[in-house]
């Protein structure tokens, strides 16, 4: 193991906070903030490089954590030709390249590598990558449900043709009734041949419900020393994600029950680097033909949030804003130009985004992304179906949110202080918990089998609810849709709410999976 000291630019970090499926202890979530102003003394130009070398043990990420490589992004989008020669003679050594999009990743093999690779001709930047938290566990769910595995499958009849109504835990879902999914699948469309990359963390690959539709030999990692398939804890964000996207309907149906699931783990335990996150972005959105995983959708339920504008008369953290959206950017551009859908979650941060402009959120505020809100029912165990409530966490506003989708709440527990024991049951199980849980949505976790169960909430759980919708869209227009396509059929079906028009909740409308196929 290699000792790293952190360079002053990390400061940039607030120590904060919760993420996209998670709520801390008052029931109110928040996401990482770059800011400067944590630091006003910090200056990322600044570095003692004699003690720090590259960064390799990532069992115990911490936020601000500098992981000793460097983003060089050129000038255009293709790398110099003596890109190689250039850095070398500066005093470092590249380690990764994204030809695609122009970008190198190198490590310093000298103490001034930093500011002499700034000053090569052909290179417009050299950003430090960092370890950012881009998810967290629910702290909220305290009951997780299990299957004996043998029971589960000769329950739910694996291998027959596939049924939702059968599902053991169906009468646990309401998400899928929100949006009319139910209706499509009993049409037939159930997003079969349809590949979705879902970029997180660990996915539980063997779990029962994600099995049968995940590509393991397609599903990579991005973090050094994991496979794709390892995480930490007994939740997986990944695996919790992927089954709202793909569940197959042995315990839980997911809103695209036959799509194919591509698992990208580009986090560990929810931190992760930059540099993890775009190369998952870039896998996914290459072909197979070319070596990638072949995505014709991604979905990201992460993010970072920066202040960008409070901050933008400090030199240094301008230039590591604007190189780091700017490489985004390429990424999420060339998932576009190649035919992929990429969505991300809005975010938890209860934030008003067309106020508080000082604000930008990676990836969501992106080139071609299509930003997620999340809603709620409040009291649904009791018979309430305000499924397109606005969750009381959901960051908003016309310049952030593209779509809103279901990703639960505990708003009964917010607003009436309610957290009195409830019964629900579904067709082969029930369970009693705090009545608010059952607002939130249930998927699949990793648990200690490989038939666990669990709820959470947020934008991260809404974001998969919309893409399981795209990929109904694709499969039932042939799989041949561009994003643009995707975008303007899921307008056109969308259930217009709030404000006619784009809305600072709803954006373009609440998605509606039947209407996308064309039913009526």
């Amino acid at each position: 193991m290699f000792s790293y000291t952190k360079p002053k630019f990390a400061h940039l970090l607030v120590a904060a906070v919760f993420l996209l499926s998670s709520c801390n202890e008052d029931l109110i979530s928040t996401e990482p903030i770059l800011d400067a102003s944590t630091d006003p003394s910090g200056n990322i130009s600044q570095f003692d490089m004699s003690e720090i070398q590259e960064l390799t043990d990532f069992s115990n990420l911490r936020q601000g954590d500098f992981t000793g490589r460097y983003l060089i992004i050129s000038k255009n989008n293709q790398l110099p030709s003596n890109l190689a020669q250039s850095v070398a003679a500066a005093g470092g050594e590249i380690v990764k390249t994204f030809p695609e999009i122009g970008v190198a990743v190198a490590v310093a093999r000298s103490s001034d590598f930093y500011g002499k690779a700034g000053q090569i001709s052909e290179v417009e930047s050299v950003t430090p990558d960092l370890i950012l938290k881009f998810t967290s566990e629910p702290e909220i769910v305290t009951q997780a449900l299990s299957l004996d595995n043998a029971s589960a499958r000769r329950s739910s009849g694996a291998g027959a043709p596939f049924e939702y109504k059968t599902a053991i835990f169906d009468g646990f879902q309401w998400a899928p009734e929100s949006i009319d999914a139910p209706k499509a699948w009993d049409a037939g469309f159930t997003g079969e041949g349809v590949r979705v990359a879902v970029i997180d963390g660990g996915f539980h690959a063997a779990h029962i419900d994600l099995a049968p539709n995940i590509d393991v030999a397609s599903s990579i990692s991005t973090v050094p020393g994991f496979r794709f398939n390892e995480d930490t804890g007994e939740f997986w964000h990944g695996t919790h994600v992927a089954g709202i996207v793909a569940a197959s309907g042995f315990g839980v149906v997911g809103i695209a029950p036959k799509a194919t699931i591509i698992g990208v783990k580009s986090l560990h335990n929810g931190s992760g680097a930059f540099e993890w996150i775009l190369e998952g972005i870039l896998y996914a959105a290459t072909p197979q033909s070319k070596g990638g995983g072949g995505a014709q959708i991604i979905n990201m339920s992460l993010g970072a949030t920066i202040n960008y504008r409070d901050n933008w008369q400090d030199p240094a953290f301008r230039v590591f804003f604007r190189e780091l959206q700017k490489t985004y950017d390429r990424a999420t551009r060339y998932a576009y130009q190649n035919g992929v859908t990429v969505i991300a979650s809005a975010g938890n941060g209860a934030t008003n985004f067309d106020e508080a402009k000082e604000l930008y959120k990676i990836p969501a505020h992106n080139q071609h992304v299509l930003s997620i809100s999340s809603t709620g029912p409040t009291g649904w165990v009791f018979g309430n179906t305000n499924f397109d409530q606005p969750a009381y966490y959901t960051d908003y506003g016309k310049s952030l949110v593209s779509f809103a989708a279901p990703g639960g709440t505990v708003g009964l527990a917010i607003v009436e202080g309610n957290f009195s024991p409830c019964t629900l049951v579904g067709t082969f199980r029930s369970t009693t918990a705090t009545c608010a849980i059952f607002d939130q949505v249930f998927s699949t976790v990793r648990g200690t089998s490989d038939g666990n169960y669990n709820w959470a909430q947020g934008t991260s759980m809404a974001s998969p609810a919309f893409a399981g919708v795209a990929a109904l869209l694709m499969q039932a227009n042939g799989g041949h849709l561009s994003p643009a396509q995707v975008n303007s059929r899921l307008r056109q079906s969308a259930t217009d709410l709030g404000k006619p028009g784009n809305d600072e909740y709803y954006g373009q409308g609440f998605v509606n999976a039947a209407k996308a196929v064309g039913l009526k």
